[in-house]
């Protein structure tokens, strides 16, 4: 654990710092990120000594308390945070909390305006969401020498904005084994293969919990989640209609989970109110 001060000054331990991850990119060591949404998923991670932890930055407080020690980007959702001056109150309210760096989807103007506050700003490039209709759908990007480089120049802009990093995201694997060659952030991979420096998936799909549903190609499941939950969800539905029943045949509440009044007092409780 290193020791560090944070954004708002307050000594803490992290397993990994900014300085450890530019180092670990430079030596070829990969490191990993997976997403948590609640307190549970963040002690499963923190127990499990995956590197780094992603989340909404209205999530913070409640992730942080389940990874006390591990390194978390709060991501800066678009729709929450509108205008510059949102993002930047945003932004420095959730690292005031500890968060360890802020991610953005916005412009180099807006990823600038935060490091410039001296915070550690990722961006985002690649099949980002809400811009997939600009490549006519959901796609994999960069699998021509045109997109490849589009790629490389997005990365660039955001290196000369200040950021420390950036999420690429559905990028061809081989295009990105060269563009990492030629730009010093630290590049995490989402669906981009080996070619980032950090390897991130999300927590339900590698717990197995969305597998009922189509997953991306560059998702994995190595647990049964979804039919565990099924489970629970059959096991919840029994246990409510066996209190329902209970109830309507008046065998709930009983002696059982019930206490009485002491000797003598409900007598005398019963003439009190008569009187």
């Amino acid at each position: 654990m290193k020791r560090i001060y944070t954004y708002g000054h307050d000594q803490v331990k992290r397993n990994i710092t900014i300085a450890d991850i530019i180092e670990n990119k430079k030596n070829n060591i990969k490191m990993t990120q997976v997403t948590a949404q609640n307190m549970q998923e963040a002690e499963i991670l923190a127990d499990q000594n995956i590197d780094m932890i992603i989340t909404g930055s209205d999530s913070y407080e409640e992730v942080r308390k389940g990874a006390p020690n591990t390194f978390i980007t709060a991501a800066l959702f678009a729709g929450r945070f509108i205008t510059k001056e949102d993002i930047l109150k945003g932004a420095i309210e959730v690292a005031m909390k500890g968060a360890d760096s802020v991610l953005t989807p916005r412009s180099p103007e807006v990823v600038e305006l935060l490091a410039n506050e001296g915070m550690h700003v990722q961006g985002h490039v690649g099949m980002v969401p809400s811009n997939a209709t600009k490549y006519g759908g959901i796609r994999t990007v960069g699998k021509t020498k045109e997109e490849a480089l589009n790629v490389l120049h997005e990365l660039k802009t955001l290196e000369n904005a200040g950021a420390f990093g950036a999420e690429v995201e559905c990028v061809a694997e081989d295009a990105l084994v060269e563009i990492s060659k030629h730009t010093s952030l630290v590049l995490n991979s989402l669906g981009s293969g080996s070619g980032g420096d950090v390897i991130f998936l999300f927590f339900e799909d590698i717990c197995g919990e969305t597998k009922d549903i189509k997953m991306p190609r560059h998702a994995k499941s190595w647990g049964e989640g979804k039919s565990i939950l099924n489970q629970l969800k059959e096991e919840r539905k029994k246990a409510i209609k066996a209190f329902k029943n209970d109830v309507d045949a008046n065998k709930f509440p009983n002696s059982n989970h019930t206490i009485s009044m002491n000797d003598g007092e409900l007598e005398q409780f019963i003439k009190q109110l008569n009187t």
